[in-house]
């Protein structure tokens, strides 16, 4: 158990590669409360976040930063508490020197889920906005969202992830895509 007085540095962790040999995210965190932190290809920290299941967080961490999740370091906790949970993420920012930007300016980027909105081309945001029924404009928000959730997956296959993505199909009629 980690205890307020001992605090792991982030340092004294070892990186681990965000994907393992077969394309599955870290799933030996499933289920386990912890804290981790992100970092790209070059090792640069991007984010530093907690959870009630690490491995489910990393999943959508990876969907909505698929080019930022290389890298991770965990540190897993028997009997947590939020106040420790976020001792020890207030440790490793602290121990960074700086915020990293998911902490940041690119928050919302890394915690909440994605809006296709704004990643509309000029003829969907056309199609979107033409005189119509909320009904047709949910239609035109999945349609929009299924086509930027293909493009993750794209990228995702790109770099080797085996393991399935579902996303919330209810979600996509709001125009947000996040991991069911």
């Amino acid at each position: 158990m980690t205890s307020q007085t001992s605090l792991p540095s982030l340092d004294s962790l070892d990186y681990l590669p965000y994907l393992d040999a077969e394309g599955n995210s870290n799933p030996e965190f499933g289920g386990k409360v912890g804290v981790y932190a992100i970092f790209d290809a070059d090792k640069v920290l991007r984010y530093i976040g907690y959870s009630r299941d690490v491995s489910l967080s990393l999943k959508q961490h990876l969907v909505r930063q698929p080019h930022q999740c290389y890298w991770i370091k965990v540190q897993t906790i028997e009997r947590p508490s939020r106040s420790a949970l976020e001792a020890i993420k207030q440790q490793w920012i602290a121990e960074n020197g700086k915020t990293p930007r998911g902490n940041d300016a690119d928050e919302a980027k890394w915690t909440q889920p994605i809006d296709v909105k704004p990643l509309m081309t000029a003829q969907e945001k056309e199609e979107y906005e033409k005189p119509t029924d909320e009904l047709g404009q949910i239609k035109q928000l999945k349609k929009i969202a299924r086509r930027v959730e293909a493009e993750i997956l794209s990228v995702l296959e790109s770099r080797g992830v085996q393991e399935k993505m579902r996303f919330n199909p209810k979600l996509k009629e709001s125009g947000l895509l996040d991991l069911k």
